[in-house]
């Protein structure tokens, strides 16, 4: 940290600040320039938080330096990371499409919505067995039948199965199903279950909270990390705004700026940022277009059918058109479409 002092500073106010960063077993490191005097610590940023530095006498501005979010920055670790998934790499250099539906509704709704979605270019699985959703009269899904189905479903069409889990007690019987464990808007600031996935062994991915900061998004990254699990995928899906027209607002600023800040792929969810269906293709070029690692789609066979999410998910005719454009425009920004881990000559979990 750095603590600024003002022009009219006395060497008092300054000697204040040394004294109560080295009583709190730090170390202060004094810079006196022509107009003003800047003070660094070197130390627990946690301790030096905790000590009110800001409003001590002839202090203008303190500063942290260092980020709360040490393992999953770029401060220790700046390459961007790779995160395989069943064989599948989600990261830079790939564009990789993770589809299904919203909502696991039975073994043959998920077949074909798995099959739909390897047609839009999908080399992962998703599909929610667990939903939790705002109202208590909505679907909530099929539970352990719903991993069952998508299990099934995985051993049928070789694609790696990406599914949510809601709470710590049922980490355990989730990742046995499952490739990857999804960390929900609704969860990402829940700790307990963050630790309890990082513990589990399975790669994460995690999505962005409704009205999540980036900061708070890569600390709860950090939660999972601390665990040592460092097989984390960023998931943007939109946040709440002022704004009605669109379900969410997708913040396609976060994309380049948490790829600036950490380490860890980072992919968009365009079927949730707009919730509309129409808004899905072009908020899919967005996504590309700024740099994105990978996209996650809703699709559905049937989506007037669709007991979860209906108004956002693409029926066949619109995944010819993400299919277009999966295949076309990563390569202008010197990407490649990750293949099913089947057809890159690979097997896939669980078959």
């Amino acid at each position: 940290m750095v603590v600024v002092m003002a022009p009219g500073a006395t060497p008092a106010d300054v000697e204040a600040v040394v004294y109560l960063v080295q009583s709190a077993g730090g170390q202060a490191f004094v810079s006196r320039g022509l107009s003003r005097t800047i003070v660094g610590l070197v130390g627990d940023v946690a301790d030096f938080e905790a000590l009110n530095l800001g409003s001590l006498p002839g202090v203008l501005q303190v500063i942290r330096v260092s980020v709360p979010f040490k393992l999953v920055s770029r401060e220790h670790h700046p390459d961007r990371s790779v995160i395989r998934v069943g064989g599948v790499p989600i990261g830079p250099g790939t564009l990789t499409v993770i589809a299904g539906p919203c909502a696991v509704e039975s073994y043959e709704q998920t077949l074909e919505a798995a099959r739909l979605a390897r047609s839009a270019g999908a080399a992962l699985l998703r599909g929610g067995a667990f939903k939790p959703r705002t109202s208590p009269y909505s679907y909530q899904g099929l539970g352990e039948e719903g991993l069952r189905i998508l299990a099934a479903v995985r051993a049928e069409t070789g694609l790696p199965v990406v599914t949510e889990v809601i709470d710590p007690g049922s980490v355990g019987m989730v990742a046995s199903y499952a490739d990857m464990l999804q960390i929900g808007a609704r969860n990402m600031q829940n700790f307990a279950l963050l630790q309890a996935v990082g513990s589990a062994g399975k790669p994460v991915l995690l999505k962005r909270g409704f009205s999540a900061t980036i900061e708070e998004w890569l600390s709860a990254a950090e939660y999972i990390a601390q665990r040592g699990n460092l097989d984390i995928v960023l998931c943007e899906r939109g946040i709440r705004t002022f704004e009605t027209a669109t379900r969410n607002t997708l913040d396609i600023s976060a994309v380049p700026v948490a790829q600036r800040l950490s380490h860890l792929p980072v992919i968009v969810d365009p079927s949730h940022s707009g919730g509309r269906r129409d808004l899905v293709v072009p908020l899919t070029r967005a996504a590309i277009g700024v740099g994105a690692d990978g996209l996650m789609i809703d699709v559905h066979p049937e989506p007037k059918m669709a007991l979860c999410d209906g108004d956002q998910a693409l029926p066949e005719s619109d995944i010819r058109e993400i299919a277009d454009i999966v295949v076309s425009m990563p390569p202008l920004l010197g990407r490649s479409l990750t293949l099913p881990a089947e057809a890159a000559g690979q097997v896939p979990a669980g078959v």
